[in-house]
């Protein structure tokens, strides 16, 4: 695997690009660069961004990409790497204030933008287009430049910003060496090879499909695939005429595939490799999944943005009777389970991971205090609340803030959601705790429902199957629920919506 990675972030393109030029690297829209002809592009595009004649920029300096996913999204990801920058990938659903928090709170020197979201970005920020439009970014690479820096890996790559459902979103400070090796844990713990034809469907501005997946294929050689989003008749096209065999999304993204008109009948079979994350699987729809798919390899892949953010996996070998764990940590993570003390708890008692890691961010942008809290005592606290077993898989039981006190017993909505998710009528479902003054937290359920289905039939579900304390007191309904980047429900949002009903 050594081999494979170097000690910069673009140097794993650079690499690969040495061993195999002539092989496919990427495929988007009608464009396909070989890998000898995206590192060109790459050096091409550090140019720009630094030398005194294109943009200029000094050292360290902060670059915006607001952009849907592109070949130039990923160039301009690496061009920083190479160029000394530090990139900033932007959610690019962020609109007014929350786009000018991030852009200001990043100190941000030049935005990248597409042209249809260019219009959004605040004044008092440079923005140049990053494609589809005259003299962009990706035009500027049609004259190919050299251009390289030296880079220590402990450099600042990235600013990758937490999802933000509890509070402001947060800047993990990335380095080369931190990404570099979550590229090395990724390749091993989830099997990726060259001869792998994976397809990255999720935004590129999100963790896990650049960091997980897309840099990892780049630095084993596959040919991949980059399509807009995740278009369930896009996927099966691929899938079906063998130009696609792995694929990564979250479990909202996996129950719409399942829940396609068209799952049951398309020819599914050539893919290999089915990877999850983001957010809990409901054990429901997996099995669902696997049995409709019985020679399909399933990874679980859980982890959050400081850590690179692949922590755990739980491989295709290991799901048998444990399809609730999210597995045991990757090569370069060391995690253990703890009470509010910092103090380990016995295996099977609830307790928060924290984790010790190469993959690890240095802290958060220009947040002191709350890089002081996260780090306290050594380790990283990750906010999961998780019951490890006797063998060191380890079983998600909430985010400490979410779990619910049931009439002074504390009570996982996981374990309510799964409950819910067994019943036909449930298409997705979201389980919160809202203020009670016989209960000081009500169990309640928020269901996207599948066909006609009444409170009361999944009111009496959960009763069947659960204790009463845990059981559902009240369900509301509703078409869609809220989501962050990276496809997790946002509870806050729902606690806020139903405090008062």
């Amino acid at each position: 695997m050594d081999r494979l990675l170097s000690s910069a972030v673009d140097g794993v393109l650079r690499t690969t690009a040495q061993r195999v030029p002539d092989r496919i690297a990427l495929r988007y829209a009608d464009r396909t660069w070989t890998y000898a002809e995206l590192d060109t592009a790459v050096s091409t595009a550090a140019a720009v961004l630094r030398e005194p004649h294109h943009l200029g920029l000094p050292a360290s300096a902060r670059v915006a990409t607001y952009g849907h996913n592109s070949d130039a999204y990923l160039i301009a990801f690496l061009a920083c790497a190479r160029a000394g920058l530090v990139h900033v990938p932007v959610n690019h659903h962020l609109t007014g204030d929350d786009l000018a928090y991030l852009l200001e709170q990043s100190e941000t020197s030049l935005v990248l933008a597409d042209p249809a979201l260019a219009e959004r970005v605040p004044d008092g920020f440079t923005v140049t287009a990053l494609r589809d439009a005259p003299g962009s970014f990706l035009d500027a690479l049609a004259v190919p430049e050299a251009y390289d820096t030296d880079r220590d890996p402990r450099d600042l790559v990235q600013l990758l910003y937490t999802s933000g459902t509890t509070a402001l979103p947060k800047g993990a400070m990335m380095t080369h060496r931190a990404l570099v090796h979550e590229y090395a844990s990724a390749i091993e713990a989830l099997d990726l090879r060259e001869d792998d034809r994976p397809v990255h469907a999720l935004p590129l501005y999100h963790s896990a499909q650049t960091h997980v997946f897309l840099l990892p294929y780049l630095a084993v050689g596959a040919e991949n695939t980059l399509v807009d989003g995740p278009d369930p008749a896009v996927l099966f096209d691929l899938v079906e005429t063998g130009r696609a065999d792995s694929l990564f999304a979250p479990p909202t993204v996996w129950i719409g595939l399942a829940n396609h008109p068209d799952f049951a009948s398309r020819d599914l079979s050539a893919l290999r490799k089915a990877y999850y994350g983001a957010s809990i699987m409901p054990v429901p729809v997996l099995e669902r999944l696997r049995a409709r798919l019985p020679g399909l390899r399933f990874f679980n892949c859980f982890g959050q943005s400081e850590i690179g953010p692949l922590a755990t996996v739980l491989g295709p070998e290991e799901h048998e009777g444990r399809m609730e764990s999210c597995g045991r940590p990757v090569r370069h993570v060391e995690a253990r389970v703890v009470d509010e003390d910092g103090e380990d708890v016995p295996d099977g008692t609830p307790g928060e991971i924290v984790y010790r890691s190469p993959q690890l961010c240095e802290g958060y942008w220009r947040k002191s205090e709350e890089t002081e809290a996260a780090f306290r005592g050594g380790w990283f606290h990750s906010g999961d609340l998780a019951v490890r077993d006797a063998e060191g898989y380890l079983t998600i039981v909430d985010r400490v803030k979410d779990v619910i006190n049931s009439g002074g017993v504390l009570v996982a909505s996981r374990q309510v959601e799964d409950a819910l998710y067994t019943h036909p009528g449930v298409a997705e479902v979201a389980v919160i705790g809202l203020p009670d003054e016989r209960w000081i937290e009500a169990v309640t359920a928020v269901v996207v429902p599948r066909g006609e289905v009444t409170e009361e039939e999944l009111l009496a579900h959960a009763r069947e199957k659960l204790a009463h304390f845990k059981a559902p007191k009240r369900i509301h309904f509703r078409t869609e629920l809220p989501r962050n980047a990276s496809g997790k429900i946002l509870k806050r949002e729902l606690r806020d919506r139903y405090a008062g009903a």
